[in-house]
């Protein structure tokens, strides 16, 4: 009897010694998300020139929730030492290829390290379904590319700032208020898309029944997608443009739809977000805790954008004096997308250099 309750324990010490090793095992595996396999595009693809300045490759790092996020490096040439970094992303539905590629390019040729990256779902970067756009994960792409820049060699960890364009601005200054690592941010003609998403453009919308009349929609929208197997997408900028489309809707298309800012990757220049990508900015404001952000802010916008709205309100909720605001003068929304004449890039450049000390 001895001898078989001996043999018992002594298997049940094994099991349990077996089990354990198997849970460090499930631990180890679980507590850093392998980086994903993808395909990336080897050729200069961008929508603007590639600068002689800077030398430029792709990298990738994985997010909080296991995301592989592909980006853009670019590095100033013979410039040694630790330098200050800066990542950049946006529009909303645009890709690396495009607006924020144009921006890292332009700062790196003044002295930063700077990565521009596709957000969760879209380009280039991991994540299904394709195509969705996350209040929570968005922001958190940010911090997850400043967890990225923080452990690069040449970079000093303490100088690190983000740069969010359109409605990654709005997620900018959500990750700001989030991630004390961030020194400086600056929102670049940005959009608060949860105001957006809940009340449209001009708060129009704003109101209840309207509200719940968008959530049918959707929710039937959920429903006809499971149904399918697949996410209907919402379409990106109209094309052709309508006789009575507003004058911004024009500016969108001068901008994704013709050579001047087209990409293949991009949303906007083609088939736009999944129909339901807008369910959580409506339940989930963004800049609820932009009050209590310390390190610095800079908002920029075009004294002629429809979006100049969402600039002031953001603005309004800023405390202290660590806060500054440039209104470019005879811009709008999309000037601050690529035209060089209007991006106030040496103002952009002093302010990460004074803020990030």
């Amino acid at each position: 009897m001895r001898s078989l309750l001996s043999t018992t324990a002594a298997l049940l010490l094994g099991a349990t010694i077996a089990n354990s090793q198997e849970m460090n095992n499930l631990n180890t595996n679980y507590s850093l998300a392998p980086q994903q396999e993808l395909a990336l595009a080897q050729q200069w693809d961008k929508t603007f020139p590639q600068s002689e300045k800077v030398d430029h490759r792709k990298v990738t790092f994985v997010n909080r929730y296991g995301i592989t996020l592909v980006a853009d490096m670019y590095t100033p040439k013979e410039v040694e030492g630790k330098l200050k970094a800066i990542a950049i992303s946006g529009p909303f539905g645009a890709v690396k290829e495009q607006v924020s590629g144009l921006y890292a390019q332009h700062l790196a040729e003044r002295g930063f390290l700077t990565i521009a990256f596709d957000p969760s779902f879209t380009g280039e970067s991991g994540g299904m379904p394709r195509r969705v756009a996350s209040p929570d994960i968005n922001t958190e792409d940010f911090s997850a590319a400043v967890d990225f820049l923080s452990v690069q060699p040449n970079v000093d960890a303490g100088c690190i700032g983000i740069l969010g364009i359109c409605g990654w601005g709005g997620l900018a200054i959500n990750a700001a208020a989030n991630d004390p690592r961030i020194k400086a941010t600056v929102a670049s003609t940005m959009y608060d898309m949860s105001r957006a998403a809940s009340n449209g453009y001009f708060d129009a919308n704003d109101h209840p029944d309207v509200r719940y009349r968008m959530l049918e929609g959707m929710a039937e929208q959920r429903t006809a997608d499971y149904k399918a197997g697949k996410y209907s997408r919402a379409g990106g900028v109209a094309d052709p443009l309508p006789d009575d489309a507003p004058q911004f809707v024009k500016e969108y298309h001068a901008y994704y739809k013709t050579p001047r800012g087209y990409h293949e990757r991009s949303g906007n220049s083609t088939d736009g977000w999944n129909v339901t990508s807008n369910l959580p900015f409506i339940n989930f404001p963004l800049l609820s805790r932009a009050g209590e952000i310390r390190n610095a802010v800079l908002i920029i916008h075009g004294d002629k954008a429809h979006s100049l709205y969402f600039g002031k309100t953001a603005f309004s909720l800023l405390r202290g004096d660590n806060k500054d605001m440039i209104i470019v003068a005879d811009a709008n929304h999309t000037d601050l997308y690529d035209n060089l004449e209007k991006i106030p890039f040496h103002q952009i450049a002093d302010f990460f250099n004074v803020r990030m000390k």
